[in-house]
């Protein structure tokens, strides 16, 4: 074990190591040297105190304006009341019973203050924060490490404020720097103007200037990079070894019968795409291709074909969706393109024609035993299914294409088990609706050649949004439900959306409990944005009671159904078979109508509470709209006051159409790392300086630097600290994840 593996302990001792461990997940010196400060202040250059949100954990640099003692009444005890100023806001200290402070927060002083944001009487206040004066002339050890340089101000918790792991930084800096690998080739190094790493992480932690803040961040955002590209290099020069079978659709087969019968024109985005991928598919090694595509751009068609072609060639293809209420509405719209071609063997089955099936979990034991038949035997060549397609007993003839439909929704184990089932690893190809900046497709999809529609095709309508107010302009709210009367009186449909289910489950399921965890898993459909529900606000809205408001009021004599994951299967078949046939007016649902839904006569969608949502969800739901001829609506309903994030968030979604700007706001209003983690199957992400949005240029040339590497040392057999920094990113979990892909 090296030194920078070495526990935290023989650097800290055991209590500092647990609170390290325990609340910021730092458990070795590595970890330690790895966490860089997220900001930095100058002495005298103070925080800007109106930025400071409620709840967030905040380390501020202040000076003290004022200290008042105030006696409680009627009762023993005071509360020292301590007021810090920028010299344009100002921020309450608040310490209950500890009068005796007064002696050394003193007014003039400055210092940092550490603690959680929180709001009495409409003032924000730290409750008994930690902190550290640095006018002092005690001679402290935290106010001469900050004296005449840059203060680096620290992720930390309520356990551990930013000074007290500055301090626990600088101690492993002094005892291990010299014990810093050097990962990055010389050569490399040299070409691109890198400076060593350990004066890297030294010039981070102790910068003397911002010229040696910005020389750190270069060197160590060339790092993550590089490491990250490499992995992913070694991940396609592996895939490109294996064997596959090539799968070349034949002339006059079901692939041409299918394309004779549709009634468009494939536009020039999806006959490009369909190129690209049959091309793949001829070879012969395994397809690896993420097809990425705006809402309603046809990548549902483009699947079928490749799916088609394979049949064609003698093989099976798999589509894997995340929901059933998904899964049934794929093999429903496949099935009526497909026309006779999809009943063959059939009686009235055309002869080109191969058997489509659908798996789910809650099939009857007669259509399921009929259905795993129809797959082993091979006369099924097309099997749509949910996570029931991955089960022991699901046998393929000769499984030839696996297609994962919205595959954040699917854990690497889920689709490692469904290409396990070919006698050869079958092609691959995974599909998204939500539009990804091209350098986070490299980044997180890396492994994968990457295909984008970005056309729609001819006769779809534009889609209009607007954001409604409710607590400013009740009457808008009202209109909103007018425009929906007024919709169905023209014989369209509406969607009306909320975050919760409201059949008094929770709204995030409990830890444990094997249903709970199936049901998020299977539906996907609580509540976006976490944060959003806060103690201060009510409950999000739910499907169960705006239904029973609706129908009870301004709905008052439609057709209103409900639509959420925890129906039964069944029930959700019919209420989706109502609405597509036109028989429902009004259907209230959760996000389980978010993607793959297509009812082309549905035109107004009203989101309730869409500041609880994401912006790409929001992209995604109101893309259930406009799919015919009729223009379509979208109105985002939420009580968020003007001027406030969420009300900007949901202004970017009525502003623009454009699914990849969206993207780039979705990513720049989260932290990069959450996203990012969430696309490896919930990896902690290892980016803490590489922006995925701004340092295009970086990895870009990171991954030609890597690709040229690899193919030269596939083993990195002559770069040994580069091998170890694979295998600290490559913890376990992400190993496994980056091998299965």
């Amino acid at each position: 074990m090296g030194a920078l593996d070495e526990p935290l302990t023989k650097l800290v001792g055991d209590r500092t190591a647990k609170v390290l461990a325990d609340s910021l997940k730092l458990r070795t010196v590595g970890d330690l040297l790895h966490h860089y400060p997220r900001r930095y202040v100058e002495r005298g250059q103070l925080t800007s105190l109106d930025e400071l949100e409620i709840d967030e954990h905040v380390t501020v640099l202040a000076r003290i304006e004022k200290v008042t003692l105030i006696p409680f009444r009627g009762r023993k005890g005071d509360r020292l009341e301590v007021v810090v100023t920028d010299g344009r806001s100002r921020l309450s200290l608040v310490f209950f019973n500890q009068g005796w402070r007064q002696k050394e927060l003193k007014a003039g002083a400055q210092g940092l203050f550490a603690g959680k944001v929180g709001v009495f009487n409409r003032t924000r206040q730290l409750v008994s924060p930690d902190y550290q004066l640095l006018d002092e002339d005690t001679g402290s050890d935290a106010a001469q490490q900050f004296a005449g340089r840059l203060i680096p101000v620290y992720g930390a918790s309520a356990q551990m404020p930013s000074w007290k792991l500055s301090i626990c930084i600088e101690t492993a800096l002094t005892k291990h720097l010299g014990d810093v690998g050097e990962p990055l080739p010389a050569e490399l190094r040299e070409r691109h103007d890198l400076i060593p790493l350990p004066e890297a992480l030294e010039l981070i932690h102790r910068p003397r200037s911002q010229a040696d803040r910005e020389r750190a961040q270069s060197r160590l955002r060339w790092d993550e990079a590089f490491v990250l590209q490499v992995a992913l290099a070694q991940r396609r020069a592996a895939d490109s070894a294996l064997p596959a079978k090539p799968r070349r659709a034949r002339e006059g087969g079901l692939l041409d019968a299918f394309d004779a019968r549709l009634p468009f024109t494939l536009t020039e985005g999806q006959q490009k795409v369909s190129a690209e991928i049959a091309a793949d598919l001829a070879t012969e090694h395994p397809m690896h291709r993420l097809l990425q595509g705006e809402v309603g751009s046809g990548k549902t068609l483009v699947a079928l074909r490749a799916m088609l072609a394979v049949v064609d060639a003698g093989g099976q293809a798999v589509l894997l969706a995340p929901t059933e209420v998904l899964a049934q509405q794929h093999h429903r719209s496949i099935v009526e393109m497909m026309g006779d071609l999809a009943e063959g063997g059939m009686l009235g089955g055309a002869d080109l024609g191969t058997r489509v099936v659908l798996l789910t979990g809650s099939m009857g034991v007669a259509a399921r035993r009929q259905a795993l038949l129809d797959m082993a035997c091979g006369d099924a060549g097309i099997a749509i299914g949910t996570h029931a397609l991955i089960e022991d007993k699901v046998q393929f003839q000769d499984l030839g294409l696996v297609v994962v439909d919205e595959q954040h929704r699917f854990g690497v184990e889920q689709r490692d088990a469904l290409r396990a089932k070919g006698e050869q690893p079958p092609h691959l190809l995974v599909m998204t609706a939500t539009p990804i900046p091209r350098t986070v497709a490299m980044t997180v999809f890396g492994d994968l050649e990457t295909s984008v529609l970005d056309q729609l095709p001819a006769g779809r309508s534009p889609i209009s949004t607007h954001v409604v107010p409710a607590l400013e302009k009740p009457n808008f709210l009202s209109r909103a439900w007018e425009r929906v009367r007024e919709e169905v009186g023209k014989g369209h449909q509406a969607y009306v959306v909320c975050p919760r289910i409201g059949d008094e489950e929770p709204a995030v399921p409990a830890k444990g409990g094997k249903k709970k965890r199936k049901a998020a898993e299977e539906d996907f459909e609580e509540v976006a944005d976490a944060g959003a529900a806060s103690d201060e606000r009510r409950p999000p809205l739910s499907v169960v009671e705006t239904a029973e408001t609706l129908v009870r009021g301004p709905l008052s004599g439609l057709r209103v159904e409900i639509l959420h994951g925890r129906l039964a299967p069944e029930a959700k078949d019919e209420v989706m078979r109502r609405f597509a046939a036109g028989e429902v007016d009004v259907l209230v649902a959760t996000t389980v109508i978010e993607v793959g839904v297509n009812v082309p006569n549905s035109t107004v969608m009203v989101i309730m509470d869409a500041d609880r949502f994401g912006v790409s969800q929001l992209h995604q739901l109101r893309g259930r709209v406009g799919r015919g001829s009729a223009a379509g609506l979208c109105l985002l309903v939420s009580e968020m006051p003007g001027g406030s994030a969420a009300r900007s968030r949901l202004d970017a979604v009525a502003g623009t159409l454009d699914g990849f700007e969206l993207s780039r706001i979705d990513l720049e209003q989260r932290r990069e790392g959450d996203v990012l983690g969430q696309a490896q199957s919930g990896v902690k992400s290892s980016l803490k300086v590489l922006s995925v949005l701004e340092d295009e240029d970086v990895i870009l040339t990171a991954r030609s630097e890597a690709t040229r590497l690899v193919a030269e040392d596939p083993d990195l057999a002559a770069h040994p600290e580069l091998r170890t920094a694979l295998e600290s990113l490559l913890d376990e979990d992400r190993a496994v994840y980056l091998e299965k892909g």
